[in-house]
């Protein structure tokens, strides 16, 4: 969902307006932070109040004792540790499996060819262990893979490399599965590298319209392969595009230092297909599509509508900033201290809040925008608040803090559970808000 009466930013590290380019350069960065010494009191990272955190039955101990086993020395910490703060066994995932058990798929089962057990493991334990470490940066290609990359990118060639990524929607999503939904991201990673390369979900039509029919609509728009046995639920199949296997193999035996592991190449590629209606080539990091007419990332409207199936939950994405047909920032939709309530609501509820941010220039016209998570806030010594955030292209393995006074006039849109909104703003069904710019870009071509 969005505000109503408002112009619909292109959110993707590369902005555009309408039809607007966007000029500066075309790299998605943080811009400086603004550090606050002495901070007191985190308000928002209490853990659940159940966890289950002992093995309690002979087939969760086998599997465990199987996993250390196979695994680095690093890696048996990091377990150690997933199992004492319960992330190990949490199974709020979509089948009621546990992370232990589809990390034990991951270990004993087959993975897709040119996928190594032993690494998607490792690479799926460590963001499991401290997500920070997921990030957007796309990889180099090697000398010695180079011409098979050629010979499938031929329409584009050299587009493959890619210096600056347009994925950090996507990131910003897999790194909310993983802090949040640890047993579901287990899961994708086990689905997106087993041979079928696909994972299955079941949502709750409701979550994505409040009519059936027009869940539907949304579902046939974006062109998820799904079936729906009756009007409450649908199954969706996810998976990545058919170039992503390159990637996430290179990835798996050549990968450096802050680029993006192979199982970020897997949940990334996955997501911008999801979003860009099944159009997405890893190889150039471009999309087609109906909803947008730039090649590169998602738009605002398909970054709502791949949280809600992602997460299977009714997400709404609430527009702050008043921006132009020139692409320059007029106003805001509401003031700050609303906005504020919002997040901070949101953060009480137990939910992350990814938000789009804006730089201008000296005349207010927007240069780049880039997609980041808050997932805390804390007070400094004067009692001004600070946003704990994540970054996935800021080549730093850790949260990021902000002043109030710095972030809040850059929000130009932020992902909020339809909870929290009230009676603050008008909203419109997303199915309604796609159906316009859908109409809008037929009418332009």
């Amino acid at each position: 969902m969005y505000l109503t009466g408002v112009n619909n930013i292109q959110y993707n590290n590369y902005t555009t307006v309408g039809a607007v380019k966007a000029t500066g350069e075309n790299k998605c960065h943080a811009v400086n932070t603004s550090h606050v010494s002495n901070p007191q009191s985190v308000y928002f990272t209490s853990a659940p109040a159940s966890l289950r955190t002992q093995l309690s039955s002979a087939d969760e101990k086998n599997k465990y004792n199987e996993l250390l086993k196979t695994v680095s020395k690093d890696t048996k910490k990091q377990l150690n540790v997933l199992l004492k703060n319960g992330v190990l066994l949490n199974s709020a995932s979509n089948d009621n499996s546990t992370t232990l058990d589809n990390l034990y798929k991951i270990a004993t089962t087959p993975r897709a060819q040119g996928l190594s057990n032993s690494d998607i493991l490792a690479q799926t334990v460590a963001i499991l262990a401290d997500p920070h470490v997921i990030t957007q940066q796309f990889g180099n290609i090697p000398t010695q893979y180079k011409s098979q990359v050629a010979m499938l990118n031929q329409s584009a060639p050299g587009e493959e490399n890619v210096e600056h990524s347009g994925t950090c929607v996507a990131s910003s999503i897999e790194f909310n599965l993983a802090q949040k939904h640890p047993a579901e991201f287990a899961r994708f990673a086990q689905g997106l590298s087993s041979p079928e390369m696909s994972v299955n979900k079941t949502i709750k039509m409701n979550n994505l319209a409040d009519n059936t029919l027009d869940a539907i609509w949304l579902l046939n728009a974006f062109e998820v392969p799904y079936k729906a046995d009756n009007f409450d639920e649908a199954h969706l199949t996810f998976a990545p595009d058919k170039n992503a296997i390159v990637r996430a193999h290179i990835q798996t035996v050549d990968k450096d230092r802050l680029e993006r592991s192979s199982v970020d190449v897997l949940m990334q590629s996955t997501f911008m297909q999801i979003g860009s209606q099944q159009s997405y080539d890893t190889l150039t990091d471009k999309r087609a599509g109906k909803f947008n007419q730039n090649d590169k990332g998602l738009i605002e409207f398909e970054k709502t509508f791949t949280e809600s199936v992602v997460e299977d939950k009714n997400k709404i994405s609430v527009t702050y900033q008043t921006v132009d047909e020139n692409a320059k920032l007029v106003g805001y939709e509401t003031d700050f201290n609303t906005m504020k309530k919002q997040i901070i609501d949101s953060l009480k509820m137990g939910e992350n809040v990814i938000i789009g941010y804006t730089q201008v220039d000296n005349n207010n016209t927007i240069i780049n925008g880039h997609e980041i998570t808050i997932t805390d806030v804390k007070t400094d010594k004067n009692g001004k608040l600070i946003f704990i955030c994540n970054d996935t292209d800021d080549n730093l393995a850790k949260q990021i803090e902000y002043s109030e006074d710095y972030l809040l006039p850059k929000i130009h849109h932020a992902g909020l559970p339809q909870a929290v909104i009230g009676d603050d703003v008008n909203v419109v069904e997303n199915w309604v808000e796609g159906l316009k710019t859908y109409k809008e870009l037929k009418k332009r071509a």
